[in-house]
């Protein structure tokens, strides 16, 4: 099931799902074969989803004979890559073989032995990669030990779909911060709550659903305190055996309730981020509870996306109210929206809205989401897009 960030959503949608008419078509690469072979792989690699980080999601499939022989994928750090999983199925019968991969192949000793090093000691005959590493340091370095080994390397086959299941791991290598993703749901006339602060439920199930599949592909989930008071949420993936992210917690005083469902850290771990010497008595009841707590200075969105990067993840979701949606928009630790728009009006001047005060004044500062596309979801609308040049600081 395809559950990566980006297409997080397609399983559920309706109908009329639409790309943005101004985004340009590339050229296609490799035969229709080769395509088929490449999606294969990434469908491999998504059974890991919400699982490698700090590593990135591949998938590698061996063919001869227009056969397939051999297949894997990465299902954690530490263990090996997708390309040895392969040949480790394929045997002696990968020599003179085809493996496609989704990312090149590795050139570097880390935990386990460079993967170019397998390729060519297995004797496979060609080598079709979706994308090169991100990392310019290293990236083409696997591709050229193939090549000047005798090997046919064919590059860039369904790469826009490689980069995107890779997004968060992309976004880490070149920017030092986790990939930051926003998810709101609002009413038509764009309120998160009632003027009371009731919110349950906004969308529909069909979209909620949807949502839990989108935690599941993310390293971490953030909320603030008022998300805490106000929702008491799970924050998990509410499917048993699939991946939750950690539940991560923002709040400068610690005015947070005795009791809520973050606190049961038998489904998920939570953590909460809190400013250094806030509420120590609260702070020893949380450990208590088997929650982590830990003291930022200055505990802002920007270094929170710090802290996560040095936690190894990739890619994180804020579930977050308006102020802190704002904040976390502006201090470029938000690179993705998805907006959930029901059809409902509420009204209410000053019921709650999806992002707080950004400072703007006139229309032309507003910020124009790229990439954007368009789905129904149940009774509701996905529009997913990507902030412009919102890459986060680093």
């Amino acid at each position: 099931m395809d559950n990566s960030p980006l297409v997080a959503a397609k399983d559920a949608s309706t109908s009329n799902h639409q790309h943005n008419s101004d985004a340009p078509t590339q050229p296609k690469v490799g035969t229709e074969f080769d395509r088929e072979m490449m999606q294969r792989c990434l469908h491999l690699a998504r059974q890991a989803l919400g699982l490698t980080s700090p590593n990135p999601l591949v998938g590698a499939v061996i063919v001869k004979d227009g056969e397939i022989i051999g297949e894997g994928f990465h299902p954690r750090a530490g263990e090996p890559h997708a390309e040895v999983f392969a040949l480790r199925a394929a045997g002696e019968n990968a020599r003179g073989a085809t493996i496609y991969v989704n990312l090149e192949p590795c050139n570097h000793h880390g935990r386990t032995p460079p993967c170019s090093e397998a390729l060519i000691k297995a004797g496979l005959a060609k080598v079709v990669v979706g994308m090169v590493d991100p990392n310019p340091l290293v990236g083409g370095g696997g591709i050229a030990k193939l090549k000047a080994a005798g090997i046919e390397v064919l590059a860039g086959v369904e790469e826009a779909d490689c980069r995107r299941l890779n997004e968060g791991f992309i976004h880490r290598i070149l920017y030092h911060k986790p990939f930051g993703i926003l998810k709101y749901a609002m009413t038509l006339d764009g309120k998160i709550a009632t003027t009371s602060g009731h919110s349950t439920w906004v969308t529909n199930q069909v979209a909620r659903q949807t949502v839990h599949k989108l935690r599941a592909t993310c390293d971490a989930v953030i909320v603030g305190g008022n998300t805490v008071r106000q929702d008491n949420p799970y924050l998990t993936s509410h499917s048993q055996g699939i991946h939750n992210p950690l539940r991560v917690v923002m709040s400068r005083n610690l005015d947070l309730p005795t009791t809520a469902n973050l606190w049961d850290t038998t489904a998920a771990p939570t953590v909460v981020l809190t400013e250094v010497g806030a509420n120590p008595e609260f702070q020893g009841l949380l450990r208590q509870q088997g929650v982590e707590v830990v003291e930022l200075d200055p505990l802002t969105p920007e270094e929170v996306m710090s802290y996560l990067y040095d936690r190894g993840f990739c890619s994180v979701l804020w579930e977050c109210g308006g102020i802190l949606a704002a904040n976390a928009i502006a201090q470029g630790a938000v690179q993705k929206v998805l907006a959930f728009i029901a059809p409902k009006i509420i009204g209410g001047s000053h019921a709650p809205t999806p992002v707080g005060d950004l400072g703007f004044s006139t229309m032309n500062q507003a910020l124009s989401l790229e990439g954007v596309e368009i789905r129904v979801v149940g009774s509701d609308c996905l529009i997913t897009g990507y902030l412009p040049n919102n890459k986060g600081s680093g």
